[in-house]
Formats: C-alpha cells, structure tokens, sequence
C-alpha cells in the first residue's frame, strides 16, 4: 500500500477501527488493492494515523476473520486471494458493505438522498 488511503474522522461517531475496516475491505472488494498486496504494520499504521495499536489491531482481526486479509508470522499482512466459487454476492457481506457505506456517508453529513444519489451514480459508472 503505497499511498495512505485510510483516513479517520475522530469526530465522527464511527468509531476509528470500524472505520479502518471499512475502507481497508471497500478497497479490496473494489479491486483498488489487489491480491498479494502488502499492508502497513499494525504499528505503522497506527503512527501514520496517530491511534493506537489496537485499534488497528482490531480492524485488521476482523478483515481476516472476513478472509479479506491474512497475516503470517515474516511475511506481513497481505491482501487475501479473493473467494473461488461462484460470483453470487453473500447477502451478509453485501449488507455490512452497505452499512459501511451509509455509516461512512451519514459521517461525512449525507442525508438519504445524497446517499442514493452516490449509489446511483456509482452503478452507473460501473465498477
């Protein structure tokens, strides 16, 4: 990850590993950080992002437990190999998707129309 795509909004009612979370998986499911891509350390992006440890920590727990990332002892935290299988979208996973998405646009002060009007545009675009 060469660029710092992560950003956090203290003030924001999300709180900072949630919002990490999101962005890390919103970047990987769109293909923006691919397989094999290595991640900042937990401590790194902790000083880049001036929180603790442990809130990266945590974001980074529940991208594995997703199978979004995967951490090993020597080798860092890597982009995970997307899922073989069929390309149906697991309705969970599309729904927490969609939770972060608003959660992230409500933070940012987007009301419900501006929120699908994002959306609409966005599909229209393509991915």
């Amino acid at each position: 990850m060469s660029e710092p795509a992560v950003r956090v909004d203290t003030t924001s009612q999300v709180p900072p590993f949630e919002q990490i979370r999101a962005q890390l998986a919103a970047l990987i499911v769109t293909g923006r950080l691919t397989e094999g891509e290595r991640l900042p350390t937990v401590r790194q992006l902790a000083a880049d992002l001036g929180l603790a440890p442990g809130t990266v920590a945590r974001a980074y727990r529940e991208l594995e437990a997703a199978r979004l990332i995967r951490t090993r002892r020597g080798a860092g935290t890597r982009v995970a190999a997307p899922p073989a299988g069929p390309s149906h979208p697991d309705p969970v996973q599309l729904a927490t998707l969609a939770r972060d998405f608003t959660a992230s646009a409500r933070a940012l002060g987007a009301d419900t129309e501006a929120v699908l009007t994002a959306v609409r545009e966005a599909l229209e675009e393509g991915p």
